[in-house]
C-alpha cells in the first residue's frame, strides 16, 4: 500500500448540486484554477451530459494549462439496450476532451431492479462496455460504484461482481461511494478490505456527510488501504454535504502523516477555503475544523490562561500550518489573561502589572450584559482599552443629529444632520442617503473631513443588525455591527441600544474613531522606521 493518496476534487459537480449554491462558467474556471495550484490531483468538473453550462465549461476549460491537476469529465455507464457508441451521453463524455472520465454506474441490486429497471447482468454490461469504450480512446477511467455499502449489505456477490466487471474493462481506479452518507466505520473499513482482497485495482471513497460521518468514514477508507479520496471544499454539496477535503486534507498530513496535496499548499488552505466560500456566495461557517474562524480560538478565562503558558494545553496544532491563526475571545466568561493576550493581539502593552487591567475586565463584563458582544468587535475592543488605558478624551464627539425621511409618488429620501465637536471646534453638516444609515455615515463623515482629511480612505463595507431580546417585541435591544476598512485592512465595530438608529450611531462613530487609530499607529511606524 502506497502512503500517498490522491485527491479528487469535486467541488464543480456535486458541490454545486448544494442548497443555495450556483456557479456560474466563470465561477467554475476560477475555482478549477485555484485547486490546480492548490496541487489536488483531479478535478471533476462537471456532467456534459446534464446542462449546457458544463458543455461550455469543458470548451473553454480546452483553452486552460492545468499544472497539477487532471481534469475529469462525469457521466453515468451507457443506457440498457443500447451500445456504448451510441449513447449521446456517452458521446459527450469523449468530446469533452478531458484525460480523466468518471462514470457512475450501480453496485446495489435494489437500484439495478427499481431504478434501472433492468437485469443484474445488463447491468454489469452498462457497466463493462463503457469504460471499455472510454478506455479504448485514451481515457484515464474512475469508476464510481454508487451505493457500494448499501449493495454489499444486500448482496456482497453481487456488488463484488460489478467492481471485477469495472476492474476487468480496465478501470484506473474504482471508487466506493456511500452514495446515502448513511454507513458507519466499522462498515466501511470492513467493506473496503474485502474489497481490496478481491480487486487489483486503485481503490478509492467517495462519502456524504448525512449522518455527519462524511470525514470520519473516508478516514476510514484510507486506513483500510483506499488511496483516493473524492470531496469537496468546506463539504458543500448534495443534502448536508459532501466529505470535506478542507478536514481530510490536513488530517492525512498531520494526523496519519500521510501526504496528499505538496507540503508547501498546507499553509494556504485556509484561504482556499475562504476563496471557494466567496466564490459560492456563502457565509463561511465558523466552525468548520481546521479553517473556521473559531477553529483555533480560546474564550473561557481557564482556556486562555493555560494557553498563554503552554498553546498545546488546548491547542492539537500550530494554527499557521493550515493558514489558521490563533484568536483570544473576550467576553463576560473572560478572565485577565483574556484581556492581556488580546490587548497584545490588537497592539497594546498590556501585563498582569497594569493597573488599568481590572477596569478594562470589569467594563468589557458591564458592556457584555447590556448586549454587547466584543467577540466579532476588535474595533471597539481596541477603542475600549485605549481609554482605559490612557485616560483621554475622545477625539470628536456628536453633539446632535437628526434622521428624517420624505416619500414622493416616484421615490423616497432620508436625510441626516450632524453636529460635531473637535476640540473648540464644531461642525454641522446635512447628508442624504439611500436609508438612514447610509445618510448618517454620509453627514458624519463630511463633518470629520475637515478635521481629519485621511478618513476619506476609510469606507463602511458592512452592515449587521440583531436583535438581542426579542421576546420584548420593538422594544427589544438592538446589536449593530458596522465593518469598515481603509483599503489596508477591515475592522468591526458594535453600538446596542433600543433605538436601532442610535445603535447605529454608536458603531459608525467607533468605526471612524477606530480609523482614525490605524493611522496613528502606522503614522507611528513610519516614524519608528525613519529613525532606524
Amino acid at each position: 500500500m502506497t502512503d500517498r493518496v490522491e485527491i479528487y476534487d469535486t467541488t464543480l459537480r456535486d458541490g454545486s448540486q448544494g442548497l443555495g449554491i450556483s456557479f456560474s462558467v466563470l465561477d467554475k474556471l476560477r475555482i478549477a484554477e485555484r485547486l490546480d495550484a492548490f496541487g489536488v490531483q483531479y478535478i471533476e468538473g462537471g456532467w456534459p451530459g446534464s446542462n449546457p453550462k458544463d458543455v461550455e465549461f469543458f470548451d473553454e476549460a480546452k483553452r486552460r494549462t492545468f499544472r497539477h491537476a487532471k481534469l475529469a469529465a462525469f457521466g453515468a455507464t451507457r443506457r440498457k439496450g443500447v451500445t456504448a457508441k451510441d449513447d449521446e451521453q456517452v458521446r459527450l463524455l469523449v468530446d469533452a476532451e478531458t484525460p480523466v472520465v468518471t462514470i457512475v454506474g450501480k453496485t446495489s441490486l435494489l437500484h439495478v431492479r427499481e431504478v434501472l429497471q433492468t437485469t443484474p447482468d445488463e447491468n454489469l454490461a452498462m457497466i463493462a462496455d463503457t469504460i471499455a469504450y472510454l478506455k479504448a480512446r485514451g481515457r484515464f477511467v474512475v469508476y464510481d460504484a454508487e451505493h457500494s455499502f448499501d449493495g454489499f449489505k444486500e448482496d456482497a456477490e453481487y456488488a463484488l461482481a460489478t467492481l471485477a466487471a469495472a476492474e476487468r474493462a480496465g478501470a484506473d481506479v474504482v471508487v466506493l461511494c456511500d452514495t446515502n452518507g448513511g454507513s458507519v466505520p466499522g462498515e466501511v473499513v470492513e467493506i473496503t478490505t474485502r474489497v481490496r482482497s478481491r480487486i487489483a485495482a486503485r481503490v478509492g471513497i467517495h462519502t456524504h456527510d448525512d449522518i455527519g460521518l462524511g470525514v470520519a468514514n473516508a478516514l476510514a477508507a484510507l486506513d483500510a488501504g483506499a488511496t483516493h479520496v473524492q470531496g469537496t471544499i468546506n463539504g458543500i454539496g448534495e443534502r448536508t454535504g459532501n466529505c470535506n477535503l478542507t478536514s481530510v486534507i490536513p488530517n492525512l498530513a498531520f494526523k496519519f502523516k500521510r501526504p496528499s496535496v505538496p507540503h508547501e499548499s498546507l499553509a494556504t488552505l485556509k484561504e482556499l477555503s475562504q476563496f471557494v466560500d466567496e466564490i459560492a456566495n456563502l457565509r463561511p461557517n465558523p466552525r468548520l475544523p481546521w479553517v473556521g474562524a473559531a477553529a483555533f480560538s480560546h474564550k473561557g478565562g481557564q482556556h486562555v490562561n493555560a494557553v498563554q503558558k503552554l498553546v498545546s494545553s488546548y491547542e492539537h496544532i500550530d494554527p499557521a500550518l493550515v493558514g489558521s491563526r490563533r484568536h483570544v475571545l473576550v467576553s463576560e466568561l473572560a478572565g485577565r489573561s483574556n484581556i492581556i493576550m488580546k490587548a497584545r493581539e490588537l497592539g497594546f502593552d498590556v501585563s498582569k502589572e497594569t493597573p488599568e487591567l481590572n477596569a478594562m475586565l470589569q467594563r468589557v463584563k458591564e458592556l457584555e450584559h447590556d448586549g454587547y458582544e466584543f467577540e466579532a468587535a476588535d474595533g471597539s475592543l481596541a477603542l475600549l482599552i485605549r481609554r482605559t488605558l490612557r485616560h483621554e478624551a475622545k477625539p470628536f464627539a456628536v453633539d446632535a443629529y437628526h434622521v428624517s425621511m420624505r416619500s414622493g409618488a416616484r421615490s423616497s429620501v432620508c436625510e441626516a444632520t450632524v453636529k460635531v465637536i473637535v476640540g473648540r471646534d464644531h461642525a454641522h453638516t446635512v447628508a442624504e442617503g439611500d436609508g438612514p444609515v447610509n445618510a448618517l455615515d454620509g453627514a458624519l463623515r463630511t463633518a470629520l473631513l475637515k478635521f481629519y482629511p485621511d478618513l476619506q480612505s476609510v469606507r463602511l463595507t458592512d452592515y449587521k443588525v440583531r436583535i438581542v431580546n426579542s421576546s420584548s417585541g420593538t422594544a427589544a435591544v438592538t446589536r449593530v455591527l458596522i465593518e469598515s476598512g481603509d483599503g489596508v485592512s477591515t475592522w468591526t465595530t458594535i453600538g446596542v441600544n433600543e433605538n436601532i438608529i442610535e445603535a447605529s450611531l454608536q458603531a459608525l462613530v467607533d468605526s471612524l474613531e477606530y480609523g482614525l487609530l490605524r493611522q496613528e499607529f502606522a503614522a507611528g511606524h513610519r516614524a519608528a522606521a525613519e529613525t532606524i
